[in-house]
This record gives C-alpha cells, structure tokens and sequence, in this order.
C-alpha cells in the first residue's frame, strides 16, 4: 500500500517516490501479469512505473458515424498516457477510460479540471487522478472525447448512438477491431495492440458513467468492468417522470453546452433533431428508447461497480436502482456504495477508501489479481455522515415487499399509516400549491394544510429499514383536466444528516491537499481535501416518485383527464437504502407540484385521494413482521405542529437547468 507522507485524523494514501528505470523494468516483468493470468502470489499492482517517461499520445479513432453530415466518418479523439517500461519489454496492459463531453467545456472533478497540451497538440494534464496513481501500477489511462466535443468530429446527441459509439469504437480499437490514426484527418494508422491486452476498464462521473452504462449495454467484447457514478441508466428518467417533466429543458440545450465551437457551427440541425424527438409533453418516443440501457442490461458481459448519492437530486436515485435491478436479474456481477450526498464522487466523500476499493477492483478485474474483492461484501452503505456498514448481498435477502396503507385520522390531512386497509368511502383531499414542496410539506406533517395529505405511522418501538424501490398506488380524482402527483417516503424525527441541499451537495471543500500518486509539473496527483457538510434537520426524505395524472393508463403516453373520475396510477418510487430508528415514524406524503423538483400542471387541480384504494408496497428489511414488531407499542400521542422550514435544512434550490456531471 502507498506510505503516509504525515499524520492526519484520517487514513491518507501518498505521492510513493518512484524507482529507477532500470529496476522498474525488472519489477513490471515479475509482478505485472499478462492479460488476466495472475502471478501466483501478486495481489496487489504496486507503483513500479515511471509516470515522468510515460507515453503520452493522442489517437483519433474513427466511429463509423456521420453525425455531422459532412460526408466523411467522425473521429474521436482519444487522448493517451500509458508507461513506457512495458512496452519496451514486449509486455502489453490494460486500459482505464473515462469517455466524457466536459473535458474542454467545463471540466471534471471538484476542482473543475480540464485536459491541457504542450504547442505540439501532445496531451499534458489529464483531470482526476486516475491517470497519476494507475500508470505507475501498470495501467494506460484513456480520456476520451465524445463525438463534437472537444477535439473530435461528429455532434454530441446527448446519450444517443453517437455518445454510446464514441467510447465503444475505442474500445474496440483497443481490441484490433477498429481504425484509429495519428491525426485527426491523415491517414498514417496508429495501432493499439502493440500495448494494449484489449481489457478495458470504464469509469466515470454522471454523463461519463452514463457513456460507460451505455457501452456495457452493447455487450462489446473487450469491456471488462464499469464504473458509474452518479449516472443515467435511462435519458427519459432524467427528463421526465412517467409523464411528468422534472426540467423544463430539452436534451438538445445539453448538446449545445458541451458542443466545440466548431460543433455549434454544425450541429444546428442535429439540435434541432433531438428537440423534436423528445418531446416536452412527457411521451415516449423511439429517441427514449435509443437512450435506455436499462432495457439492453442482458447484453452486459461487464462487472458493475455502481456509486450513488441517496440525495442526488441531479441524478436521481432511481437511474441506480432501475439499472441494478435489471443486472441483478440477469446475474451481472456487481458491487454498490450509497452515499448520503448528492451529486458527488466517492474521491470526495469517502477517499482513502475509495482509492483503494478502486484499485483492487481494476486490479481484480483487468489485471486478474485472486485479492478477494469479488467474495467481499456486495454493499457499502452509509448511515450516517462518514458512518458506514456493509451488506453480503443488496437488498438484503430478508427483503420482502410489504403493502402499507393510509388511513384518516383525527384532523384533515393528518391521517395514519399501517397494514389494515382503510373502509371504503374514507377521502383524504389536496391542491397542487407549486410554491410548496416535499420539505414543507413534511415540516407540517402533524398539521392539516391544503397542499398535501400526509400518512404517518406510531412512533416505531425499533429500527424499520428499508431496502430498494417502493411503489405507491394511489386512486384520485382530479377537478382539471390535468393533474401531477408526488409521493414522498419521510423519516419524522431529528437526526444530523449530510447538508444535500447546500453548496457542494453534503461536502466542503478545504485548503489542503493529499496527493495520490505521481505528479509531473504539468499534472499533480494532489487534491484539495473535504469534509462531510451536516445539517441538523427534523426530519428526512428517504424516496420521491412523481407521475402525471395523464399516464394512468399508460406511463408512455398522456391524455386528458376528465374531472370528477376517479383515475388508479403507480409511482415508481426511487431506491433507497434507510433505517428509520426508534422512537422516529414512518410518513407517506402525497402531494401535487414538488416545487423545484418537478414542473407544475397547465391547471391547478384539487385531487380527492380514495384511501381504500390507496397504497403504498415498500422493500422493508423482514417485511410485514418486521413491520409488526416496529409498531405493536401502544400509539403515542403526536408531537405539536413542527416548524415550517426543519432547523438546518432548506427544501433544494435549483437556478436554471441542473447538467449530468456536477457543473454546480
């Protein structure tokens, strides 16, 4: 393992100062495995390799594509640094890429790093430090820019074929399979299986992991593992919500942002494409289709190693939990972190653990290292701020759907939540108040209001988890023609939460710096250091789910409503991972607009909600029983009204479109 360089209160990796050449060449030959045989012995990749002498490069790989219409094949390029003792001893190795359309318009990691090059066009800097800590170990490290970013030809269309393409034509030009060249329009043949075993390791933040869930989703020969963080597994779940719009935005804007000024010369009518194939209103169309992995996921050969913030109002929760159901009934390989943060790298949260979980996992699976990553526990999932506890499996097998139910209670809106059903007749009823949202709405859950109709259980006599995606049925009757709905799983009672909703989304960033491997005097290995960001709150959403009314029928499709009907709809809820503690309750909220997270109707509809037929199934850890046991205390008396706004915590304030990759 790397050495301390100085004492801190948290376990810190270190800069390893590098041997000669000479003994460098040697080590690579004993402890570097060909391909995935294993050495018998070596576990672990060690630093052996000069990051100074790497080789730095630049390919540009073609697509197969004219996405630009300019009549010639697009070419991406991709950008290289590899060591050079392996090479130069016949040796070849494999490949960590990160394909992402921000490496020149806006930047990646924390600090917002970009790609930078010396007068002759040769790659300096890479952002992140995969490239400082990995190429030392024996790995190359590829940067890759999606087609009309950056370097690269074509136009991006935000998740479409061309995104997907742009990475997987590098891998299998990594494999021999496909052109790449040594300029961007010569002919001169640059080839990749002189260095290269073919075996590829992608990872990425957001749009990158999204590029790298797309790719798996091919099935390509080659690609070995993934690594998605905080990424889309469908396009239309980042848009939209069976119906509902959660942005009033366009993918076709995210392909301007992203776009090389030469591409915003070109790509006007490519734009103009994506706008009139998804739109506004919610529906389905081919365009969805063509960026859904999810319904791809028997074509993944790849393990999958999916990080997620629980409070990721960007990426939302349920992007990771469709895409891990869909693995798991397939028997993909695969492992799972779940951060209480928002839209924020592991780097950043949890780093010491973090670099070495990734190193293991690429030396596992794209070195063949026997290091037992692959029989270690399936989740970490944090609990509390930098409080973390593990699971064999995930969802726990003990998992079972249970069906909760509301009932009325003792004041309008403030009705109760367990296992029996409520009598037929029992209404609870709301109006869509846009200036209010979740966080409001739970403030005054002991409260009538007029906004939202609120279900709560007993204060629990021990811990509830849940474990997985809900959903809630819920049977309405709009007074409009148009309705939207949210459903909101809380935890009622105080707790010390990361701060998900402020600047940096559950971290500070601070002064000092850590440095993970080798550094040159273009590219530092060393990152400014963070801390959790808390939040003294009274309260926490667990799970959101939002629908229009419309799509009751069919999620793909909306139509109007008639007012005074009676409609069933279901809400996805997204996944989570959750133990309510003791002496806390269980709240189902169901709501109209959710202000900042979902767009209002075209009318401001009152929705009389028929309890009988209103439910809500959750994936409680021991199901009913447990639920039983949680509960079977004598009902306690609720607490007076809670403030509107909990101590700590401001519902999220969102300014203008949020974009895949933290930007914000």
């Amino acid at each position: 393992m790397p050495i301390r360089v100085r004492t801190t209160r948290r376990a810190r990796l270190s800069c390893r100062t590098l041997v000669t050449a000479a003994t460098a060449a040697l080590m690579a030959a004993l402890l570097t495995p060909a391909g995935a045989q294993a050495t018998p012995g070596v576990r672990e990749s060690a630093p052996v390799h000069s990051y100074a002498d790497a080789v730095r490069e630049s390919v540009w790989v073609d697509t197969g594509l004219d996405g630009d219409g300019d009549g010639r094949s697009d070419r991406v390029a991709a950008d290289i640094v590899r060591p050079r003792e392996p090479a130069a001893a016949g040796r070849r190795i494999p490949v960590i890429m990160d394909a992402s359309p921000y490496y020149a318009c806006c930047g990646r990691g924390n600090e917002g790093q970009k790609k930078t090059y010396d007068a002759d066009g040769d790659p300096v800097a890479f952002p992140l430090f995969y490239d400082n800590y990995f190429v030392p170990r024996g790995y190359a490290f590829v940067a890759v820019d999606l087609a009309g970013t950056s370097r690269s030809d074509g136009c991006d269309d935000v998740g479409g074929r061309s995104d997907v393409q742009s990475a997987k034509a590098v891998v299998d030009w990594l494999n021999g399979r496909a052109a790449g060249y040594t300029t961007r329009t010569g002919d001169t043949r640059a080839l990749a299986t002189t260095w290269s075993t073919g075996r590829v390791g992608m990872i990425g933040k957001s749009w990158d992991g999204t590029i790298a869930n797309g790719v798996a989703a091919t099935g390509v020969e080659g690609l070995k593992t993934i690594v998605p963080i905080g990424a889309i597994s469908s396009w239309y779940d980042y848009f939209h919500s069976q119906g509902a719009p959660l942005y009033n935005a366009n993918p076709s804007w995210l392909s301007d942002y992203v776009a090389s000024p030469e591409a915003k010369e070109r790509c006007g009518a490519v734009q103009q494409r994506i706008a009139a194939a998804t739109p506004y209103s919610g529906d389905w169309t081919p365009a969805w289709t063509e960026r859904d992995h999810v319904r791809s996921a028997a074509r993944v050969k790849a393990s999958v190693f999916v990080v997620h913030g629980q409070q990721d109002l960007n990426v939302r929760a349920r992007q990771f939990g469709r895409w891990w159901d869909a693995l798991a009934a397939r028997g993909v390989e695969r492992k799972i972190w779940l951060s209480q943060t928002g839209h924020v790298d592991p780097f950043d949260f949890r780093r010491a653990d973090w670099v070495r979980t990734l190193h293991r996992w690429f030396d596992h699976y794209l070195l063949g290292h026997d290091n037992g990553i692959d029989r270690e526990p399936m989740a970490d999932i944090e609990r509390a701020p930098d409080r973390w506890t593990t699971d064999r499996v995930w969802p726990p097998r003990t998992t079972a759907p249970t069906t909760l139910r509301p009932g009325t209670g003792a004041a309008p809106g403030v009705g109760t939540l367990g296992l029996l059903p409520e009598a037929p007749g029992a209404t609870e009823t709301f109006t869509d108040d846009p200036s209010l949202g979740e966080d409001d709405w739970a403030a005054r859950i002991d409260s009538p209001t007029p906004a939202k109709a609120g279900f709560v259980t007993r204060p629990l006599d021990r811990g509830l988890r849940i474990a997985g995606s809900s959903k809630v049925t819920v049977t309405a009757t709009p007074t409009t023609g148009t309705a939207h709905l949210t459903a909101v799983l809380v935890d009622i009672g105080p707790d010390t939460i990361r701060d998900y909703a402020a600047a940096g989304e559950g971290i500070t960033t601070l002064t000092a710096r850590t440095c993970w491997g080798a550094s040159t005097s273009g590219d530092s290995a060393c990152y400014k250091e963070t801390r959790a960001r808390t939040a003294d709150v009274g309260h926490t959403v667990v799970s959101r789910g939002w629908a229009d009314l419309g799509t009751w029928a069919d999620p793909r499709k909306g139509r109007p409503l008639t007012p005074g009907r009676a409609y069933t709809i279901t809400l996805d809820l997204a996944a989570t991972d959750h133990v309510v503690p003791a002496g806390h309750r269980l709240a189902l909220i169901v709501g109209g607009t959710d202000r900042d997270l979902l767009d209002p109707p075209s009318t401001t509809p009152t929705l009389t909600l028929d309890l009988a037929r209103t439910s809500a199934k959750l994936p409680l850890v021991g199901g009913a029983p447990a639920f039983v046991r949680a509960t079977s205390g004598p009902r306690e008396a609720p607490p007076a009204p809670a403030e509107p706004t909990p101590k700590g915590l401001t519902a999220p304030q969102r300014s203008g479109h949020p974009i895949p990759g933290g930007l914000r």
